[in-house]
Formats: C-alpha cells, sequence, structure tokens
C-alpha cells in the first residue's frame, strides 16, 4: 500500500460542551480519490481546513509528505488585494509552474482574467477560486462544494477536468452524480467520528444504513441487558458480597455506555403549507419574447403548465432562467406575446441569493420577521421554536445571528420561510445548494408528496432526474425547448449535451458571420409527459366512470328505495353526482389535449 500524502490521527475539536471532532483519522494515498460525507454541522469543512493546515486542532497530528503540494478550495474565496482575477490566480503558483495554466485555466472557465474580484458573481468567483487551485497541478486537491454556482456545463467541464488528473481528491459536495462520478473511496463523518470504506459514493447509502441498522440492534441489546441487570438488582442479589459489587459496577458501566451514546441526528420534517386547490391550468404561454437590448433571452415562447407538473429549467448560467421563471409567474412583463396564470394561483418563491435575509437579524427573527414568538405556518400560528426543530435547528440557535450561520443553515433557514407560506405553485431557485444528502432526500419525498405545481431551477442532475417531469432547456438565441423527463430524459431525446455549445453561442464575443448565420428555427411544440399520459389514460377513466354512474343509476332505480334506506339513498345520489362531475372534467380536459394534439400534428 502506498504511504498516505496527508495523515490525520487521533484529531480532536471542541466547540462548546459537545465534541465536533472526536478522534478522527484520514488517510489520503496519492491518487486516491475520496468523497466526504456528513450532516450539515458534522464538521467536514473545519476537517478539510485542518487538513491544509489552516485550522489547528485541539490535539491529534497532521502529517503531509514532505514536498507534496497542497490546495484548498474552501466555500467562499478571498481574493485579498488582488485586482483582477488573473493576479488571484498567478498568485497561486509555484517558481517551478507553468504561467500559462493560469490563463488556460481562466479561459475554459470562461473568465477573461481581467475582471475584478469585488465585481464577481457567485458562480465567477467559485470558476476563479477553481482556477487558482488547479493551476498548479497539486498533489493533493481539498475541495469543498466545488460545484456550488457552477451551472451543468462547469460542473461537466470540472468532472472531465479532475477525472484527467493524476491528484489525489478529498471531495466536500452535495451533487450525488458528481460524487458517484469521481470518488473511489467514502469517509463517513459521523457524531465527531469517520468511518471508512474502500468504494465510491454509489454504494455509500446502502453501506450507511445497514451500519445504522447495526448500531441500532446493538443499543436494543444494550437495553435489554440493562433491564435484565437492574432486575437482579431489586430481586436477585446472593449473598456473595463481591461477586455482587462486580456486578454492580457492571450495570453503572452499562448506564454509562448508554448515558453517553450519541445518537444520529434527526432528519428535517419538511412539509409545506398548501393554499386550496389552484385551476387546471396554472400558466398559459403564448408566443412569448423578451430582449435586452439585442440580445434575446426568449423567443417565441409557448407552453401549458397544468396543476400538478413538476418543471425543472436548465442551462448555462446567463441562459435566462430566472427570467423566463419571472416571465411564466408574472413578475416580469414580455415584449411581446401573452402569459395567462389561472385561477386561485398562490405562489411561495425560494431565491438562490438569499438576498432577504438581513445578516444582522437572529434566527428567529429572520423566521418571524421580528414580530414576537409566533410564525405563521399555512395561515396558522406556531411556535418559533418548534418550527425551528422541524428544519434541525436547536433552540439554543434561536438567537444565533443570520450572519455566523454556516451555508447549509442559511439553505435550511431560506426554505424554512418559503415553506411557511400558503402555496398551490412553489418556485425554487437552487433549493439544493448546501444541504446535506438526508435534507435533500426529505426535499425529494416533500416535493413528490406537494399537490400543487412546482416550477425548479437546479444545476443538480441527481435531483432533477428524481423530481421533475419534463425539462425546459435553451437552444441558443432565446429559444427553449421542452423534454419529458428528467435531465438523463433530455440527453437521452436530444443526442447529445448542450450545454457548452450553448454557452458559446450567448457569449458575446461572437464572430462576425457567426452573428450573420440564420438563426436555428423555433424547436417545434411537443406533448408533455403528463399531457402524453393523460391522453392515454382518461379513454379508461371515462368507460370506469360511465360504468360507476350506470351502476349506481340502477341503485336508484328503485322507486322504494328512498323510503327504504333513506341514508343509502342519500350516499348513492351524492356519489353520482360526484361521479358525474368526474366524467365532465375528464371529458373535457380530453377534449383540450385531443385538439392540442391535432395542432401540434398539423403545424
Amino acid at each position: 500500500m502506498a504511504p498516505p500524502l496527508i495523515q490525520l490521527k487521533d484529531i480532536k475539536l471542541t466547540f462548546g460542551g459537545t465534541p465536533l471532532l472526536n478522534g478522527v483519522e484520514l488517510n489520503v494515498a496519492t491518487g486516491e480519490r475520496v468523497c466526504l460525507i456528513g450532516r450539515n454541522g458534522s464538521g467536514k469543512s473545519t476537517l478539510l481546513k485542518i487538513a491544509a493546515g489552516i485550522v489547528e486542532p485541539d490535539g491529534g497530528t497532521r502529517f503531509v509528505q514532505p514536498g507534496a503540494t497542497v490546495r484548498y478550495l474552501q466555500q467562499e474565496p478571498d481574493f485579498g488585494e488582488h485586482k483582477t482575477t488573473l493576479a488571484y490566480v498567478e498568485a497561486g503558483l509555484a517558481p517551478g509552474d507553468d504561467p500559462y495554466q493560469a490563463r488556460y485555466l481562466l479561459e475554459q472557465l470562461e473568465l477573461t482574467g481581467n475582471e475584478n474580484p469585488e465585481n464577481l458573481s457567485g458562480g465567477e468567483a467559485r470558476r476563479a477560486a477553481l482556477a487558482s487551485v488547479l493551476a498548479p497541478s497539486p498533489d493533493i486537491l481539498l475541495l469543498d462544494e466545488p460545484t456550488n454556482h457552477l451551472d451543468l456545463s462547469t460542473i461537466e467541464w470540472l468532472e472531465k477536468e479532475l477525472d484527467s488528473r493524476r491528484s489525489a481528491l478529498v471531495l466536500i459536495s452535495h451533487d450525488r452524480r458528481f460524487l458517484t462520478n469521481l470518488s473511489r473511496s467514502t469517509a463517513w463523518l459521523d457524531r465527531g467520528r469517520i468511518k471508512q470504506i474502500d468504494r465510491g459514493f454509489a454504494s455509500f447509502e446502502t453501506w450507511r444504513d445497514e451500519v445504522l441498522a447495526e448500531e441500532e440492534r446493538d443499543q436494543h441489546k444494550l437495553d435489554r441487558k440493562i433491564v435484565d441487570e437492574e432486575h437482579w438488582l431489586r430481586y436477585g442479589v446472593s449473598g456473595r458480597r463481591k461477586r455482587n459489587v462486580k456486578r454492580l459496577g457492571n450495570l453503572h458501566a452499562l448506564r454509562d455506555q448508554r448515558r453517553n451514546y450519541r445518537g444520529t441526528a434527526g432528519s428535517a420534517s419538511l412539509a409545506a403549507a398548501e393554499a386550496e386547490q389552484s385551476g387546471k391550468l396554472v400558466i398559459e404561454a403564448k408566443g412569448v419574447t423578451k430582449a435586452y437590448g439585442e440580445r434575446k433571452i426568449v423567443e417565441n415562447f409557448s407552453t401549458r403548465i397544468q396543476r400538478g407538473d413538476r418543471l425543472g429549467i436548465i442551462g448555462p448560467n446567463g441562459a435566462g432562467k430566472t427570467t423566463l421563471v419571472n416571465l411564466l409567474t408574472g413578475g416580469a412583463q414580455p415584449d411581446s406575446g401573452t402569459i395567462r396564470l389561472g385561477a386561485n394561483l398562490e405562489i411561495a418563491t425560494l431565491d438562490q441569493h438569499r438576498e432577504s435575509l438581513d445578516p444582522k437579524s437572529t434566527l428567529a427573527e429572520a423566521l418571524t420577521g421580528g414580530r414576537g414568538d409566533q410564525i405563521m405556518v399555512g395561515g396558522k400560528p406556531k411556535h418559533v421554536v418548534g418550527y425551528m426543530k422541524d428544519f434541525l435547528f436547536a433552540q439554543e440557535q434561536r438567537g444565533t445571528p443570520v450572519e455566523v450561520l454556516s451555508g447549509g443553515e442559511r439553505g435550511r433557514l431560506m426554505l424554512a420561510r418559503a415553506l411557511a407560506k400558503p402555496s398551490n405553485l412553489l418556485v425554487l431557485d437552487e433549493p439544493t445548494n448546501d444541504l446535506d444528502l438526508e435534507t435533500l432526500d426529505v426535499l425529494e419525498d416533500m416535493l413528490g408528496d406537494y399537490e400543487g405545481t412546482v416550477i425548479l431551477i437546479s444545476h443538480d442532475r441527481d435531483f432533477l432526474d428524481r423530481v421533475v417531469t419534463s425539462v425546459f432547456a435553451p437552444e441558443g438565441s432565446g429559444k427553449w425547448t421542452e423534454y419529458a423527463g428528467g435531465y438523463s430524459d433530455m440527453l437521452a431525446q436530444r443526442g447529445a449535451d448542450l450545454k457548452r455549445e450553448t454557452a458559446k453561442a450567448q457569449a458575446p464575443a461572437e464572430k462576425k458571420e457567426d452573428r450573420l448565420a440564420a438563426p436555428a428555427s423555433a424547436p417545434k411544440r411537443r406533448l408533455s409527459f403528463n399531457e402524453k399520459h393523460a391522453l392515454e389514460t382518461l379513454p379508461k377513466m371515462m368507460e370506469k366512470l360511465q360504468a360507476d354512474i350506470a351502476k349506481l343509476q340502477r341503485v336508484l332505480d328503485d322507486p322504494n328505495l328512498y323510503a327504504k334506506d333513506r341514508k343509502k339513498f342519500d350516499d348513492t345520489s351524492a356519489a353520482i353526482a360526484k361521479a358525474h362531475d368526474e366524467m365532465s372534467a375528464a371529458e373535457e380536459r380530453w377534449l383540450e389535449l385531443e385538439m392540442l394534439r391535432e395542432e401540434i400534428e398539423q403545424a
């Protein structure tokens, strides 16, 4: 086995009362690819800072092989006094490093090198920081959430770039697909200790569940043993004093073991406060166009979003995803075309930039708006501490300023604020940023149970595949195409990825001949997955409803039913009225879809 490039041994660190890290061991050898997994607040980022030599632990040792180079990507890069992104990247190069790598990587990451770091967006800052740690080609790369704020094209480029390098990797990320594609071993930081397997992230969740199930069985055995020993203490003490003292000491040891046991953190309890049901038609767009100057963001865009649809919007940063959502939800007006919103819409929005959070306010104030101890959840008052616990905040964090919350905690806070508002249309902009895997699972389940409609902007491929029923993707020049299914389904239907070429097509420095080229023809409108499914299932549903109506009618045809059994008469009358309503709705929907299908085929 190769000697470790970096070794952490018996690392201890305590903030407050409970140890954050308690005897942590981590070895990383040449070329090894380790994903570091753990709940928000488990100490992953702190451990990476210890590995990078930035944080000094309370105890333990850190060893780095002499001559080995280490580069650390932190979640929020510090650009210091550097005036340009190129100067920032070049400052990380050692005397023997190739200076060309700085310019090359900035170009690959779609930066010129002339940008002022003070004016960078979140995505641009992340790309500049990536160029800085990649340019020296270090022996060890410590990457903390490298995909945050990156679009899909850049995430996929980064995967290929890291996979082609010989550097050892330690990765922290919430992006399942990214971890699956890159990791070869998994280090699970749980309750202050690390458990490790020589398998990549694809095996992690099954292994974790097995470990927790075994731990639960062991705790159950321990509880049973304590009960047995306590029974002996009450009823089975013998006359042999020495034996009794030893057994009593064993009982005390068992109780200490049980008392000192740290159980796993609970799961977040995410639930959207649902408003009354919206109309069947949620949003209808016809021939919508929007441009800023000469740049077309949306061109001749049409769609119909029905109640219950889960729509994903993808594309490079700057492609116009947020503009498209604002148009669809009435937050922006189109230059031409029409947007029609359905009846009884109640919209709740999650903004990825978290600009509405006052960094000086406390956690409780951010939830209540500074108005007492109550928060309105679904129109009903709930004590703020109880609502905090639903989102895995401890009661002691009530007075914690927002500015000191971790990225994952701020993400949960934004979710808590958005989900408290009664809604039947959820608009989520990058909801997965900084969330741990367990909270992502709960969020996916919540969206699956949500009876309203969801519009989702995300760069998380796995999350899109698990949640959405159709995807809107940009094709360049303001054209957007709808694809049935998730992200992988979009790739299969299109036959190729569109991200990097779309980003280039929309770059400002286009060649003259490219600008004069004929624009791509508008993509043909297609039936969505939900529309196709409805067309296939509605006829069978109508046949069944017709049979039910006939059966109920035969019961009502008995002229003596009202006198013999008033309750049966009332129940049957109500059932047949409901069946007629459902039949009318199904017929109306089927006719609407059939006309749409004919319109598409004739186009």
